[in-house]
């Protein structure tokens, strides 16, 4: 007979307590341990479980650079930029997003993908414990997904999910999601942290023994953070987080964790009537705007994410402020760092933004870190607070210091490049040591700023 002994784990780190805390001491939040029954092993048991749980064989490290890893495309271009090239054998890839967001659209679309690609002749197995059938079939049908070796199943016993796995040996199993599943081995309900932690251990083990792709679908909590135990994301080899972005019309796909791959890279998609379509034209999203008449406070620059040259547009607005503290609002860019900007603008030019609201903005809704985009930030500062029109086909790349230095960006030849491609006329930068047929420009001029004040100087005297 099983013996079972009582214990209390915290709901968001997973901490165990042989009695009840208010307080957890990992995470540091209140009220979050909660009774569960385990199986109270001997030492015995124990290490005999320990011994027979791992079946593989010691290879030398000089022999393991010869196991190249076998990548398949998902058939999905942004999906795949995401990922690093695609998915591996008995690769374990988390997908977490809040709800509607379009995680078992895109499931699906893979599915579609891959049914019709690299597993032409294998299997796929989608279980879903959300959704019934005949709902999960309604999707398939409105994205098209009719694939004859893409096989579906509602269930929530991982038991039962195993034992099909097993019987149909299909070449990638979708679990939708990783919340609702719950090991009968176990005491505890779907979603604590005692059970998902088991069902993913499970199924890591599955997919690494028989080298099938695992995808795991999870929720977020209401801080955006994901769901479950935080040894969750220890366990899988890639953490991938759905998020959206400008009114829920485009969705970012963002790597926190990424073994065979980049963590830098986005994958964007809009959502259409008939599912998520690969964006490929990124600078379309941040610069949509007319660029056929100059403007007063907007200025161009070229931003990148991983690999991805994007055009963003930041606009800028310096007005009186009819309040004791003046209002410094940003969207899209980190609101510090366009503080600190502000405070070097006002010491090198002489300008005076103590009684001005400043409001900034990033157009496209897509939040941006990129350190080349400070120029273009300050120049859109200068132009609002000097009324002030930047012509439509300049651009500014470069990054500013505390003191009012500007210094290049990385990636600097493959921004004015695809700059110039873009048909823009003039580019203010930092100075570069680049030669000449290093950047291979034919018709964009480059002039270089040495910090804010030399901008300020170019800008007044109508040099853009």
């Amino acid at each position: 007979m099983v013996r079972l002994k009582t214990i209390y784990r915290c709901q968001e780190c997973g901490q165990a307590s042989a009695k009840w805390i208010g307080q957890c001491p990992a995470c540091s939040q209140w009220n979050t341990f909660v009774e569960e029954a385990e199986e109270a092993l001997s030492r015995t048991t124990s290490k005999s479980r320990a011994l027979t749980e791992f079946t593989s064989e010691p290879v030398k490290l000089s022999d393991s650079e010869s196991i190249e890893p076998k990548y398949m495309s998902t058939g999905i271009a942004e999906f795949d930029r995401v990922l690093g090239g695609g998915i591996i054998e008995g690769q374990v890839i988390l997908l977490a997003g809040p709800p509607g967001i379009g995680k078992s659209t895109i499931m699906l679309e893979v599915s579609k993908a891959m049914a019709s690609g690299p597993l032409k002749s294998g299997k796929i197995l989608y279980v879903s414990g959300e959704e019934s059938l005949a709902q999960v079939g309604s999707r398939a049908r409105r994205l098209g997904a009719k694939a004859e070796n893409v096989y579906l199943l509602s269930e929530t016993n991982l038991a039962k999910v195993i034992d099909v796995f097993n019987k149909i040996k299909p070449g990638l199993l979708i679990i939708d999601s990783i919340q609702t599943a719950f090991h009968p081995e176990f005491t505890g309900s779907p979603g604590s942290v005692g059970q998902i932690r088991e069902c993913a251990s499970e199924l890591l083990k599955i997919a690494k023994s028989k080298g099938a792709p695992l995808f795991l679908l999870g929720h977020v909590t209401k801080e955006g953070a994901l769901a479950g135990p935080k040894v969750l994301e220890h366990i899988v080899d890639t953490v991938l987080y759905f998020d959206s972005e400008k009114n829920d019309v485009y969705r970012i796909l963002r790597p926190n964790k990424n073994r065979f791959g980049p963590v830098n890279e986005i994958g964007l998609f809009e959502m259409t009537e008939k599912g998520l379509v690969s964006v490929t034209d990124s600078s379309g999203i941040l610069a949509n705007t007319d660029r056929s008449r100059p403007l007063i406070g907007r200025a161009f620059s070229i931003a990148f994410e991983g690999s991805r040259p994007m055009l963003a547009e930041i606009q800028a607005l310096a007005s009186r402020s009819y309040y004791p503290y003046p209002r410094r609002t940003v969207a899209g860019l980190d609101l510090n760092r366009a503080q600190l900007l502000i405070a070097a603008v006002e010491k090198n030019t002489g300008l005076r933004f103590d009684t001005m609201d400043v409001f900034a903005s990033l157009q496209g809704g897509i939040k941006l870190k990129d350190p080349a985009l400070d120029l273009a930030f300050c120049a859109a500062l200068i132009s609002s607070a000097r009324d002030l029109e930047l012509a439509p086909d300049t651009v500014f790349l470069g990054e500013v210091g505390i003191l009012a230095q500007t210094s290049p960006a990385a990636f600097m030849a493959r921004r004015l490049s695809e700059a110039e491609q873009l048909g823009f006329k003039k580019a203010f930068t930092p100075r570069l040591n680049l030669k000449k047929e290093t950047l291979k420009l034919t018709e964009l001029a480059v002039e270089p700023v040495a910090d804010i004040a030399g901008l300020y100087a170019a800008l007044a005297k109508g040099r853009v």
